[in-house]
């Protein structure tokens, strides 16, 4: 079984930074894609950024400019450097990744971002 932990999640200041990490029990590189969603209250889930097989990455427009994503082959992990932080940023952010026709989610990890 597939098994994604995200982790770096917490509380920071508006303007502030947080990396979060998810690390995959399978080689990175065997997901057609890595990606990051999240969920905030009263808000459907919403795709982040996503990173593929090929390396390119695609990434929401309240995320673009702010947010980067990357893999660390050597770790296993998938790396979302989040900076500009805004208070509508706060939600529990989820790894995903999808291998063939499977889909495999982490347990989120909690952004909390204030004023």
């Amino acid at each position: 079984q597939v098994q994604l932990v995200e982790t770096g999640g917490g509380l920071v200041q508006a303007g502030g930074s947080l990396r979060l990490s998810c690390a995959a029990s399978e080689n990175i590189f065997n997901f057609n894609a890595v990606s990051w969603y999240r969920s905030a209250p009263g808000k459907q889930r919403e795709l982040v950024a996503r990173i593929n097989a090929g390396g390119v990455t695609n990434y929401a427009d309240s995320a673009k400019g702010r947010f980067t994503i990357s893999r660390d082959g050597g770790l296993n992990s998938v790396q979302l450097q989040m900076n500009g932080l805004r208070t509508e940023d706060t939600a529990l952010y989820y790894c995903n990744g999808n291998i063939l026709t499977t889909n495999y989610w982490g347990q989120g990890t909690q952004v909390t971002v204030s004023s």
